[in-house]
């Protein structure tokens, strides 16, 4: 399971920081991709080594079938990252990637005695704030007005007839993935967890995102930004300088 070959499909590396002293690890949202990170990796570097998570049916991966259960792909996503655990790791995931990043934190830590510098949570509730959903048992029309109206970075694209039914499976099969996940009470975190939202965004509150300290028994902290589900498209260089201000402290850099 652990071949290079095997982690270079998972593990995305695009910026190479092999004296950093702290690395971060990017977990995409819903239909995303790893690629989505580019832009992060590259304006950490060279002072974070930064890995972005490809999961399978997408892009390159998009003959591979699509994981649609949250837990299952986060037990696939750890194993390709304990090759990566030789320094300090921390954690960031957006929406349905947030999700994925704490079950992922909860198993490093608990199974492998590897606990995160930090979870950064963004534009998602808490694991316990549940909401019933069921975009992914809608048309494809409808999955697509989703996107759209969260203005995802995918939007566009699936107005192309060819593109559209290259994206659709892995988008419905990850937006199952995120509705149907559910919290399963147990050994919490000990890392620091810091939620990132936007105040506009209709699926995360400020009250569900102030839950993820419940989840934790390390510190807590939120940070607001003006904008939707995908606040850090217009906010990218202010999501970057809290990344980089917390993981550089706890690296003493």
């Amino acid at each position: 399971m652990n071949t290079t070959e095997d982690n270079g499909l998972w593990v995305r590396r695009f910026h190479p920081a092999p004296g950093a002293g702290t690395r971060l690890v990017c977990l995409p949202h819903a239909g995303g991709a790893a690629g989505f990170y580019f832009p992060v990796s590259a304006a950490l570097a060279p002072r974070v080594d930064v890995l972005a998570v490809q999961y399978p049916g997408r892009q390159d991966r998009r003959k591979e079938p699509c994981i649609d259960s949250l837990p299952e792909l986060a037990r696939q996503v750890v194993p390709r990252l304990l090759p990566w655990t030789d320094r300090p790791l921390a954690l960031f995931g957006h929406s349905m990637g947030a999700s994925v990043a704490f079950e992922v934190a909860r198993t490093l830590e608990h199974e492998h005695g590897v606990v995160p510098v930090v979870l950064f949570a963004s534009a998602r509730r808490a694991p316990s704030a549940h909401r019933d959903e069921f975009v992914h048992r809608q048309s494809d029309d409808r999955l697509i007005r989703d996107v759209e109206e969260l203005s995802g970075t995918d939007a566009q694209l699936l107005r192309d007839p060819e593109m559209r039914s290259m994206v659709l499976p892995a988008l419905r099969g990850d937006y199952k993935a995120a509705e149907t996940y559910r919290y399963v009470p147990g050994p919490g975190l000990s890392c620091p967890v810091t939620a990132l939202i936007g105040d506009a965004d209709p699926r995360v509150t400020a009250e569900e995102a102030r839950a993820w300290a419940t989840h934790t028994t390390g510190a807590f902290d939120l940070k607001t930004y003006r904008g939707g589900h995908f606040y850090l498209n217009e906010h990218s260089d202010a999501v970057v300088r809290e990344i980089s201000g917390q993981l550089l402290s706890t690296a003493g850099a």
